[in-house]
């Protein structure tokens, strides 16, 4: 299984059923996710290293203006995609098969969660895994300790308070609190 094809899957959201060459390709995918991960939180690197690291996790550029402090965690790397200006602080951890999209000037705080598959809830099917993207738009303030569900988007501009858990979309320019996370009032207020 090419990862083309399991990206094609994903990307459509479609059941990754338990044991089957599509859960085997994501496996294997996440090997090498482990090696670049392990190499990039095993001890300092200069911020030209870290953006190599990440784009090898990745699989594809990431512009010089993005910051990464390490330790960094995903699973997969391979539908990440970072726009410019984003800075990531310590501690986030990205599940990313069902796609995870950070767009320009965005902030990261420290331990944030960002996961964008689930397990099927039917104790039979539990082994699956259904794939749903994130989006997270423009000069996103993401808090420290947040955590975003799959399949959430979060509009231009918002703020997620710190240890707030996203489980449906945040319009633009709204502040966000609470677990589960609600709409408090714009930032313009």
């Amino acid at each position: 299984m090419e990862l083309v094809e399991l990206l094609e899957e994903l990307n459509a959201g479609r059941r990754i059923p338990g044991n089957s060459p599509l859960h085997q390709a994501m496996h294997r995918y996440s090997q090498e996710a482990l090696r670049i991960t392990g190499e990039l939180n095993g001890g300092y690197h200069e911020p030209e290293r870290v953006r190599e690291l990440l784009a090898q996790l990745i699989g594809k550029p990431v512009d010089d203006s993005v910051t990464l402090f390490p330790p960094f965690n995903t699973d997969f790397g391979k539908n990440i995609t970072l726009g410019k200006r984003i800075f990531i602080n310590a501690g986030c951890k990205i599940q990313d098969q069902g796609g995870v999209s950070i767009g320009d000037d965005c902030l990261i705080g420290h331990n944030a969660v960002i996961a964008s598959l689930n397990h099927d809830v039917d104790p039979g099917r539990r082994a699956d895994m259904i794939p749903a993207p994130v989006t997270i738009g423009r000069n996103v303030w993401i808090g420290a300790n947040v955590t975003i569900l799959p399949g959430v988007s979060i509009g231009d501009d918002a703020v997620l308070a710190a240890a707030c858990v996203v489980t449906k979309d945040v319009p633009a320019g709204a502040i966000a609190v609470g677990t589960p996370a609600r709409v408090v009032r714009s930032v313009s207020d």
